[in-house]
């Protein structure tokens, strides 16, 4: 174990979502001394672990890209090794064009290789417009283009309303012809700058991905529900020698003329070395405002979208769902919902727990979209049952319903993300002892927002070895007197 500089080192951690709570367990592994604060009650952001029927289920995020190892490694680290598990099915459908059809397959988030491989979703129209790439001329794509701008001028915009906005949407809850093809799919927008047919772009990045090695499945669950996650890092936090203060909001944050900073929080204030400022764009924009107000005004440009899931438990003998694990659904088509998931199918342990209780989720909510999110529970709960009857003729009364709402959940990411992103940075990184992470970063995945606090730690690597070491209690009363 490595540690930082010869003294022992405090940092403060504000935020205790999965980023600041990663940062947290890599700053103890590097022998940095810890706290967390969390304005919350609770640990976890938007991961949030629940019950339903008697049936443990998660309010929140409920899996993790299994590709990107940071996730899953974090998870064996904080001891949850024999409880990961792979999506019982990974068999999807699209809510389209008044039925429920199989979600394509050879394309990259909705972007296809060849026309064929939409049969079914799109028109025959729809089909052969995707056959003309190959003979349009190329499309510049300079510094960064939305998604669905690209893909529509090259495709039509049938491929973008039916396939990509879902896709999209469940990832960002956004719109597809404003959210940045840079920063979304970088790996489409890279490939794409250097081909003059973007089909042909994607059949390239299919061939590369056909020759590299696959180990395991793309998306892991954890028994118990992802929310599990943040629960099991913040006991391995505590264990290793970090405190971790929920109910306690950071309300000022100054740097000191020694180098150090200081921290107001609650009735009290801390004193640290460094400090990984690891919430959503707003907070973070008012606890920089002294220190960086240009970055403070780069934060303040991020935008969220907010949405609700309704979770809903049946009798088994009341349902009779169609194979798979759920459905997304096209904005295009008017629904309310926009996708669900039969989370008793999906995720063996849900069906475990009680063989005769099944559980579905929908969401509901897009980037702009306030009048669904203003409706009563029950309202959201109604509209869901009303599209789940068209969708899979789901008539049953539920045995309990629950709805949980992320207001201002999801940060969006427009054309230029990754220069705000960039210039964000710039202005931090003037400030010694001081790193941002979370979701408005680098992606809103949870294994992104694990690599965000990790690169958070590094940069703080360099910065910590040259600090004075601090006093033995880092922490003192707002009104002078020591504080534990």
């Amino acid at each position: 174990m490595s540690t930082m500089g010869s003294q022992v080192r405090h940092v403060v951690v504000i935020g205790a979502g999965i980023a600041g709570l990663a940062a947290a367990h890599r700053l103890l592994e590097r022998g940095a001394r810890v706290t967390v604060l969390e304005t919350a009650g609770r640990v976890g952001g938007k991961l949030l672990a629940g019950e339903i029927a008697g049936v443990r289920v998660d309010l929140g995020a409920e899996s993790m890209l299994a590709r990107r190892p940071e996730a899953v490694t974090l998870a064996r680290e904080a001891g949850l090794a024999d409880r990961l598990q792979a999506p019982a099915t990974a068999t999807a459908s699209v809510w389209t064009r008044g039925a429920l059809r199989p979600m394509p397959k050879g394309h990259v988030m909705g972007v296809p290789g060849t026309a064929a491989s939409l049969a079914g979703v799109l028109s025959d129209e729809g089909l052969r417009r995707i056959e003309r790439d190959a003979e349009l001329p190329r499309t510049e794509i300079g510094d960064d283009v939305a998604v669905g701008e690209y893909v529509a001028a090259r495709l039509g915009r049938e491929v973008v309303d039916r396939l990509v906005e879902p896709l999209l949407g469940g990832v960002y809850a956004g719109d597809a012809y404003r959210i940045s093809m840079r920063s979304a799919v970088p790996q489409l927008f890279q490939t794409a700058r250097t081909h003059d047919s973007l089909t042909q772009a994607v059949r390239d990045l299919q061939a590369r991905a056909a020759t590299a090695p696959q180990t395991g499945p793309v998306f892991m669950g954890i028994e118990g529900g992802v929310g599990q996650l943040p629960l099991a890092v913040a006991q391995s936090v505590r264990s290793r020698g970090g405190a971790i203060l929920t109910g306690t909001p950071a309300t000022e944050l100054r740097r000191e003329g020694d180098g150090t900073w200081r921290v107001a929080a609650g009735d009290c204030v801390l004193r640290a070395d460094a400090v990984v400022v690891a919430v959503p764009a707003p907070v973070a924009a008012e606890l920089l405002g002294a220190e960086s107000p240009e970055a403070a005004t780069e934060l303040r440009a991020v935008e969220y979208a907010s949405m609700a899931l309704a979770t809903l438990a049946y009798r088994r003998q009341d349902t009779g769902l169609p194979e798979g694990s759920g459905f997304l659904v096209p904005p295009v088509d008017g629904r309310t919902i926009k996708a669900s998931t039969f989370a008793s199918q999906k995720w063996g342990w849900i069906a475990d727990e009680d063989p005769d209780v099944v559980v579905l989720r929908t969401s509901v909510g897009r980037y702009g979209e306030t009048e669904i999110l203003q409706r009563e529970d029950a309202d959201i709960v109604d509209v869901s049952r009303q599209d789940l009857r068209e969708a899979i003729g789901l008539t049953a009364t539920p045995l309990e319903t629950r709805v949980t709402r992320w207001d201002d959940g999801l940060p969006q990411y427009p054309v230029g993300h990754h220069a705000r992103v960039a210039r964000i940075r710039e202005h931090v990184a003037k400030l010694p002892g001081l790193a941002v992470c979370g979701a408005q970063y680098d992606g809103v995945g949870i294994p992104a927002c694990i690599a965000s606090a990790y690169a958070a730690v590094d940069q703080l690597g360099g910065d910590l070895g040259g600090v004075q070491e601090l006093t033995a209690n880092p922490v003192q009363s707002l009104h002078g007197g020591a504080g534990e």
